[in-house]
């Protein structure tokens, strides 16, 4: 019997601001694949790295933010590659950022914007990507943060 694989190789996260009204969500436009579009965060797992290291790394290379707190978002995003025939499950991270830090973006991305849930609900173009994102609204804007989600990055 033939089976489709599951790969899970990547990280996705979700960068959040404290605002004067309210949280703001990053969004990224892309420059490489995709191209044009807009989307959180995300990146390849390194050898010898763990998921949450990796959406560390991702955050600080592609934005140049650091997280003062991160969380596992107690989510995964999944699509189907049919350039791999394949399904990708990839886990979520939440990264709370001060709102006087500056992005400095790297080359994958031609644009930022800080933007509110509903902004960025309408500008990313994946179903997938909408899901984690109200998920994220309900689980860590809505409420508090389950603090058992919080990475200790010691």
């Amino acid at each position: 019997m033939a089976g489709l694989p599951v790969r899970s190789y990547s990280v996705s996260a979700i960068v959040l601001r404290k605002s004067a009204v309210s949280h703001e969500i990053l969004l990224l436009q892309r420059n490489h694949t995709l191209v044009g579009t807009w989307c959180q965060v995300a990146g390849k797992i390194e050898p010898d790295e763990t998921a949450w290291q990796a959406a560390l790394r991702e955050i600080q290379e592609e934005t140049g933010l650091i997280p003062e707190t991160l969380y596992s978002a107690d989510i995964c995003e999944q699509f189907y590659e049919p350039d791999l025939d394949a399904v990708n499950v990839v886990p979520v991270f939440v990264a709370i950022v001060d709102e006087t830090q500056e992005v400095l973006l790297n080359d994958e991305h031609s644009a930022f914007a800080w933007l509110s849930m509903d902004e960025a609900i309408k500008r990313v173009p994946f179903a997938g990507q909408r899901h984690v994102l109200r998920h994220v609204e309900q689980e860590f804007i809505l409420t508090a943060a389950n603090p058992w989600l919080v990475i200790q990055k010691g």
